[in-house]
């Protein structure tokens, strides 16, 4: 089985072409929308969105590979995401589903927990790799499984190390992505990457207007509990404070952080404006994204289910690819038109000289590893 999943897992990344606290909760009861629900903050893609069918181009799957995996076992898989459906990786979330329903002829659901209800990534990481079943799978940003087995994964959060999007996912698409993802399976961590997105890059944002690199210096930036991201708070002259991201609208609200920094769509989906109405694009890091399943979980579907999960895994990876930029550039002009304080960073080098002791700190035992992904631009 597992030399069968790691030839599956390899080809099916390969042949993407265009392939990103809280205490816990019980799971709420399964939802059966597969598409996000209407939230007040607008739809980070648009206010009409592509069905399935669009967004692919065919309204169905195999037909006879529909049939054999609906005679599968009934299995319910618990899918945890931090941010709300209207975001990117939101969306991203709502057409996986869709597609795993689907294509696995309605064997699997995939019951989605958004908005962060069963915890911060870290607690559901810690879930997961706990045992207990409570959660199967998830969203999470890549970083974030560099204590969790994918120390490689580490590489990606480097500041300044991609330079546009298709710089990513010239990345996401090589021979080096499904080494990538499949690192904490091979670690023996539990859990194993099925494919890679990105919710865009990430920049700063803060209460009292920044226009330079200058008036970060000393600011309490929020943190999550990264060493990447201490480092770098650390270089540009600001002070990192670790606060859980369900936590941070309120630490903004009182003070006890000046900022934070999110992608743009995240920002303005989890409501950051109405207290950091400040934003400034110095574009650190592209938020990259994996979406993870415990071993268990894989080890009890049947094969038939394993394709269709691998199947829905490259479509959501195009698709998320099709909807990141252009969700993004439409949130950025809503934000401006709603008086957003919106600056630009024309000259990145003074930043990234500002780092360039963490990228190396962080790189330096995977020093050929790191060039071949700046090699990629």
């Amino acid at each position: 089985m597992k030399k069968r999943w790691i030839g599956t897992a390899l080809c099916a990344a390969m042949v993407v072409t265009s392939l990103s606290g809280c205490g816990l909760k019980e799971p709420e009861a399964p939802s059966s929308a597969a598409a996000p629900a209407a939230t007040e903050a607008p739809a980070a893609g648009g206010e009409e969105k592509e069905t399935p069918a669009e967004a692919d181009g065919e309204a169905g799957g195999d037909t006879a590979g529909d049939a054999a995996a609906a005679n599968d076992p009934a299995v319910t898989l618990v899918y945890a995401e931090v941010n709300p459906l209207d975001t990117i990786v939101g969306q991203t979330d709502s057409f996986f589903k869709e597609k795993v329903e689907e294509l696995s002829g309605g064997s699997i659901t995939i019951d989605l927990q958004a908005s962060g209800v069963l915890g911060s990534e870290n607690d559901v990481l810690d879930t997961m790799l706990g045992g207990g079943g409570t959660i199967q799978m998830s969203r999470i940003s890549a970083f974030a499984l560099t204590s969790y087995g994918g120390e490689k994964s580490m590489l990606l959060s480097i500041p300044y190390t991609f330079v546009d999007r298709n710089h990513f996912w010239n990345f996401a698409t090589s021979d080096l992505a499904p080494e990538f993802l499949l690192e904490p399976h091979e670690n023996g961590t539990g859990v194993r990457g099925l494919f890679y997105g990105e919710e865009g890059f990430r920049h700063f944002f803060t209460k009292n207007p920044v226009n330079s690199l200058e008036d970060l210096k000393g600011m309490k930036l929020r943190v999550s509990n990264d060493p990447i991201m201490n480092g770098m708070v650390e270089g540009l002259g600001a002070s990192p404070t670790v606060v859980a991201f369900g936590e941070l609208y309120s630490a903004l609200q009182t003070g006890v952080v000046d900022g934070a920094e999110q992608p743009i769509a995240n920002y303005k989906s989890n409501a950051f404006p109405e207290v950091a109405n400040n934003l400034i694009l110095d574009g650190h890091t592209l938020g990259a994204i994996q979406v993870i399943i415990t071993d268990e979980a894989w080890d009890s579907l049947t094969e038939n289910q394993q394709n269709a999960m691998m199947e829905a895994a490259k479509l959501a990876s195009e698709y998320n690819r099709k909807i990141s930029e252009d969700a993004e550039n439409k949130v950025l002009e809503e934000l401006k038109a709603e008086g957003c304080n919106v600056v630009d960073v024309t000259d990145k080098a003074p930043w990234q000289e500002a780092c360039k002791k963490v990228v190396e700190d962080n790189t330096s035992d995977y020093a050929d590893l790191y060039q071949q992904i700046v090699d990629m631009q």
